[in-house]
């Protein structure tokens, strides 16, 4: 029987720092999702030894003793922090489930990612990066409405309803509030008025789209100005709808978009590619996580029963991905 090792961040280990925002430990893990995660593996036929973060497997990783890691972890602090785990067991030539260092760092960085996106002529919206608020009085190109978002964040750190601007006093209020709480360059991104969607996607050559998960905000489909913030993500106003309301033609394109993106980014073993769509039906892609989140409240668990598996199966899967990938079926 093989031996998978668990890395992950936990929402009770943080310790909160005197000027951290109250999202701070937003990315982290439940013990309870862990606790689901770990069953998962197990039912899959795996012995499971729960590592913990970054700093736990560095004091572990001479004597580790499995045969794979399946790792969640989102590492502790900058825009690196997400590759922390994976280079650590690189180094140490331990087999890993999921995308590599490279690939976590370019995602978490926003306007990294988006440069790759214009590459492969991937539609994203229209941006610019902010360093500091006087930035803006040489900065004329662009159109309201607007949103700002911190350059390096994940799970909807700094969006709040004051990120959708619509005029420059507010949209420099909202530059210096993001570099000013998460000292980091603000993204200001095009506003996308429409719809919202999330692809998750697992495998490898090839990978597979799962069916398309629909974000619904106030008990509406139709967002218009709508969109995810931190606390919608914590309240009960945010639901998950699947199959997505959408026609067969804006399927195809949201699903070849969303394979096209994991591609792009290398992503491996599992991910999920974020989406708005306009009033005219044109998709962009906001963002792809290939870290995205494993809890049974998120959207792994609604597709698994959407294609008639269990969430087990799902978790299944992506290991089973990760262990092909390294000849170790």
């Amino acid at each position: 029987m093989k031996t998978v090792g668990l890395t992950f961040d936990l929402k009770t280990d943080y310790a909160f720092k005197k000027d951290d925002p109250p999202d701070a430990n937003a990315e982290f893990d439940h013990p309870s999702t862990i606790q689901v995660i770990a069953s998962a593996i197990q039912a899959c036929g795996f012995k499971v030894k729960k590592i913990g973060n970054a700093s736990s497997l560095l004091e572990k990783i001479g004597s580790l003793d499995v045969d794979i890691v399946f790792n969640i972890s989102e590492g502790l602090t900058g825009r690196n922090r997400e590759s922390q785990v994976p280079i650590l067991l690189e180094m140490a030539g331990i087999p890993f489930v999921g995308a590599d260092a490279l690939t976590l760092s370019l995602t978490l960085d926003k306007i990294m990612a988006k440069k790759i996106f214009i590459a492969e002529n991937i539609p994203t919206p229209k941006f610019f990066e902010l360093k500091s608020p006087e930035a803006l009085a040489n900065t004329n190109h662009f159109k309201f409405p607007l949103i700002v978002k911190p350059r390096f964040e994940g799970s909807s750190k700094g969006l709040s309803e004051n990120s959708r601007v619509e005029n420059r006093e507010d949209l420099k209020k909202q530059v210096e509030f993001v570099i000013n709480t998460y000292k980091q360059p603000a993204l200001v991104e095009q506003f996308i008025s429409g719809q919202e969607f999330t692809v998750a996607v697992i495998g490898n050559d090839p990978p597979q789209a799962l069916p398309i998960v629909q974000i619904k905000i106030d008990g509406r489909l139709k967002l218009e100005d709508k969109f995810y913030t931190f606390a919608r993500i914590q309240s009960d106003r945010l639901e998950y709808i699947c199959p997505a309301h959408i026609n067969a033609d804006l399927r195809k394109r949201i699903m070849e978009l969303a394979l096209k993106t994991y591609d792009a980014v290398e992503c491996r073993d599992f991910g999920r590619v974020d989406f708005r769509v306009d009033s005219e039906g044109n998709p962009y892609v906001l963002e792809i996580n290939p870290l995205p989140s494993l809890s049974t409240e998120d959207v792994f668990l609604l597709v698994a029963k959407e294609i008639g598996i269990t969430y087990e199966q799902i978790i299944g899967r992506i290991l089973d991905s990760a262990l092909k990938r390294y000849n170790l079926e």
